[in-house]
């Protein structure tokens, strides 16, 4: 028997339609079930179907977030799939290929192919639908696993279609097998991963997350419109949000989104809204309302290739500075970006804390990769959820003749009291002009100062969880590498490598994107020699708040990629050697 490896990529390819993505939902979940640690990275074309697209998968034993350069294994259904990825495989790697197509590997590709008749025995179970089965118990096999496991998984996902689909189906997961195996002679002990933890591990895109986070939150109303890539919030909080008593409701556009769920706040129920880059811009009048009004909203911003339609389906981190500056006028607003799967479950929960305590919009940034990405994550700590409604009452004192509620009153931290409709002596104003303390109309000058400066010195005392993310072992490393969103597992695996070469380097996570966390960023710029700041679009966004709100322009370097794709880690590494 050889030795055990520890981790292993696996990817499967084909034209959008063709059960690409249910071949890997059952693949990993079948893997998950056996410990094993998980992340996915999912390219697909913006048509419905058509188009080339693959899911690629790198599986451990230890944990990860980021996904690898190289490959193992290829599942192809076309060739397409091999010419376009063949070029990751490692040495010795194996393309699994359906023999339908007469599959070649490029020349050049140092890799072993094992041609199965994967849609002729799919159709001799009755339909070429299965070929996905197929290929997965071919692939499956090839890594010695038991299929008793996998089978479990088919089990699960065709269950609903009665007993008849199931069996047809883990019958063409054993004909793949079986082909394959007889081709090979046995597993390949090259492939054969060492065991997992076997510790129960939840496995979800980071858009899930972000609904179950609304979920235990207090969320019972969710207004949005459909878009890429946010729609699986949306999509999951439908199945979840009946069963506590809300629902979801989707507008005809952003903007009715938007304003239902600031009318939703006012009325005191949690409620958010989720789009992309060209549904936030649509947004912006709407989230300037509620800054002058001082109503709790939640927006999602799951940011994907712009500008316009751009790349709907591809990976991009360009949405900051119109988070930060997008709303006209002055509103006091807070952006912060989860990093993690984890982070997304409770962040949603601070969002609506922070949302009611300072009475501002809150924007939650996350990135395509993100909120799309599969990956594996702790048992998610439910005694960790606090609910913070700040300053709401439910009793407003008694008022003399004609005298209104106070609903915008001065007050030292520049939070006033908030009450909902119907609460006895608790009428006010509500207005999107400036206004008094009581809501009605105002264009005093000494109001309108007041006012703003209510509004503005709200955030003055902040607090967020972990507004940065700190990995910082060297008290003055040769280099800081500073990222957001989705980059953090990148930059950890390419500081492995650097780590090995002998240079030092120290990690920095922004969470808290705005108001910028200037005095918590400060001094690890200072003790760095060098800084890296990565990011995911082209005007190095990131970069320009650092040397705006922190300074060291002149240590400040921007590695930047806006193709549409994720940050490789060899990508990092390369970048960072260059710089020391």
């Amino acid at each position: 028997m050889g030795i055990l490896i520890s981790q292993l990529s696996w990817k499967i390819g084909g034209q959008q339609g063709e059960g690409v993505e249910s071949t890997d939902r059952i693949f990993s979940t079948a893997l998950n079930r056996l410990g094993y640690y998980l992340y996915g990275y999912r390219h697909f074309s913006s048509r419905i179907k058509g188009g080339h697209t693959n899911n690629k998968i790198r599986i451990s034993t230890k944990p990860i977030r980021a996904i690898s350069d190289d490959l193992d294994i290829l599942v192809a259904f076309d060739q397409e799939s091999i010419d376009l990825n063949a070029k990751e495989l490692r040495a010795g790697g194996v393309v699994v290929a359906d023999a339908k197509f007469n599959p070649v590997i490029p020349e050049g590709i140092d890799a072993r192919l094992f041609a199965v008749p994967i849609t002729k025995m799919a159709e001799e179970l009755g339909t070429s639908l299965m070929k996905n089965m197929v290929a997965s118990g071919a692939s499956w096999a090839l890594l010695g696993l038991p299929l008793e496991v996998f089978n479990k998984a088919v089990e699960e996902e065709f269950g609903r279609k009665g007993p008849a689909v199931v069996e047809k189906n883990i019958e063409a997961v054993k004909r793949g097998a079986e082909f394959v195996l007889e081709q090979a002679g046995g597993p390949l002990d090259a492939f054969k991963l060492d065991e997992a933890d076997g510790e129960q591990k939840l496995f979800m895109i980071g858009n899930e997350a972000i609904g179950l986070g609304c979920v235990a939150a207090g969320c019972r109303l969710m207004s949005a419109y459909p878009i890429t890539p946010a729609s699986e919030i949306m999509e999951y909080l439908i199945k979840k949000l009946p069963k506590f008593g809300g629902t979801v409701v989707q507008t005809e556009d952003e903007i009715a989104a938007v304003t239902m769920a600031i009318g939703a706040n006012y009325a005191g129920v949690r409620t958010m809204t989720a789009s992309a880059g060209p549904g936030l811009s649509l947004m912006m009048e709407a989230i300037g309302l509620a800054g002058m009004t001082e109503t709790p909203l939640v927006i999602v911003n799951t940011q994907r290739g712009g500008p316009s339609t751009g790349l709907p389906t591809k990976q991009e981190q360009s949405d900051l500075n119109a988070m930060v500056y997008g709303t006209h006028g002055e509103i006091p607003k807070i952006v912060i970006a989860p990093a993690s799967i984890e982070d997304c479950f409770y962040d949603m929960i601070e969002a609506f804390n922070l949302a009611e305590q300072y009475q501002v919009p809150v924007i939650v940034m996350t990135d395509l990769q993100l909120s799309l990405g599969k990956q594996s994550c702790d048992v998610l700590d439910l005694n960790k959820i606090q609910i913070n409604r700040g300053k709401l009452v439910t009793e407003a004192p008694e008022l003399a003749q004609h005298e209104l509620f106070k609903r915008y009153e001065f007050t030292e931290d520049g939070v006033s009291q908030r009450v909902l409709p119907g609460v006895k002596n608790g009428i006010h104003h509500v207005t999107g002009v400036e206004h008094d303390e009581t809501g009605r109309p105002s264009e005093s000058a000494t109001n309108r100062l007041r006012m703003m400066d209510k509004r503005l010195n709200k955030l003055n005392n902040l607090q967020v969880r972990e507004a940065i993310r700190v990995d910082a072992p060297h008290a003055e490393p040769e280099l800081l590498i500073i990222g957001m969103g989705s980059t953090g597992g990148t930059i950890d695996q390419a500081r492995a490598w650097l780590g090995q070469d002998g240079v030092t380097t120290n990690h920095i996570t922004v969470r808290q994107i705005h108001p910028f966390p200037t005095e918590q960023l400060f001094p690890y710029l200072q003790a760095a020699k060098k800084v890296v700041v990565l990011e995911n679009n082209a005007t190095a966004q990131l970069a320009g708040q650092i040397k705006m709100n922190v300074g060291f322009a002149d240590k400040i370097n921007s590695q930047l990629k806006y193709d549409g794709n994720p940050f490789l880690p060899s990508e990092v590494y390369q970048a960072c050697k260059e710089l020391v």
